[in-house]
């Protein structure tokens, strides 16, 4: 999509941190933008802050984790603005801890967000992107987490790893509908992400002591990381670029391609050297797959 002027975009955990910039930018290329979050305090002051845009902003409460709510909000929205074409499913939360110090509150909380709230992202809008049949594009914001691995990131790590996979299949599932997808991948960028417990709801909250004073050092060590992160206006710019390149992966920080350099290629050597019968066997079954009808 590399004309957006005009059209609408909605961004989930769109009232802070890169959701809040990438609606910035968004208005920026003339967007109408819904930004969507769970936070109704930090809702109202971000549809404060983008008063006076030179585009139309509206403002929802979402808990991505509702899906009944989710297409409600995408009923008001194409009520009030018409079809959407840009999606992005950025809401996200972070609880740190070794895998054998965590909580199925910690696994539920987590993967209901991450992973559930891009999931009822992707079942609400691509039907309606594809009865509108203006094109559109998809942005699933997962983490470098999604793509290496850090000790104390279990939790973190599977979720992200889910989103990028997803949104891989997702952007070979739709390919030649005119629907774009990019799977935003950032490291450290300095958000409230390490502040998620603010909005765990109740029912997910750990009693286990032992889980809570893990994850509480291991968020020390990461608001030690967060020094060096990089602000969220320059990721959301990255995205927009995605967007309008119809590019697949969003790294906005090169400094690690080396370590997933690393990753890969111990995958690769693991596989070992194929038998010739096994390769062609292979291509032949793959070119079928090509030929086969719809």
């Amino acid at each position: 999509m590399q004309d957006l002027q005009g059209k609408t975009a909605l961004v989930t955990g769109g009232a802070s941190g890169i959701g809040f910039a990438l609606a910035r930018a968004l208005i920026s290329e003339g967007m109408r933008v819904v930004i969507a979050d769970v936070d109704q305090a930090a809702l109202a002051a971000a549809e404060q802050a983008l008063a006076g845009a030179n585009t139309e902003v509206m403002a929802i409460q979402l808990d991505v984790t509702d899906r009944a709510r989710f297409a409600a909000v995408a009923d008001a929205v194409e009520a009030r603005f018409g079809k959407v074409h840009v999606l992005c499913n950025n809401a996200g939360v972070y609880r740190g801890g070794t895998l054998d110090q965590v909580t199925y509150a910690d696994w539920d909380w987590v993967m209901g967000v991450n992973v559930g709230g891009v999931v009822n992202g992707v079942q609400t809008f691509v039907s309606r992107m594809q009865a509108h049949g203006e094109g559109g594009h998809i942005v699933n914001t997962a983490s470098m987490a999604g793509v290496i691995t850090s000790p104390g990131l279990g939790v973190y790590n599977a979720s992200e790893f889910a989103v990028v996979g997803l949104s891989e299949a997702l952007r070979t599932d739709l390919a030649g509908s005119n629907i774009g997808v990019s799977v935003l991948c950032p490291g450290m960028v300095k958000t409230r992400i390490l502040e998620s417990e603010r909005t765990r709801p109740s029912q997910f909250v750990p009693n286990e002591k032992g889980a809570e004073t893990a994850a509480k050092a291991h968020s020390e060590v990461m608001q030690l990381a967060m020094q060096i992160g990089i602000e969220p206006e320059v990721v959301a710019q990255k995205v927009v670029d995605a967007i309008k390149a119809n590019q697949l992966y969003v790294f906005p920080q090169a400094e690690f391609r080396d370590a997933a350099a690393a990753r890969f290629a111990s995958i690769v050597e693991s596989f070992g050297e194929p038998a010739p019968e096994r390769i062609a066997a292979q291509a032949e079954f793959m070119a079928g797959l090509v030929r086969k009808p719809g």
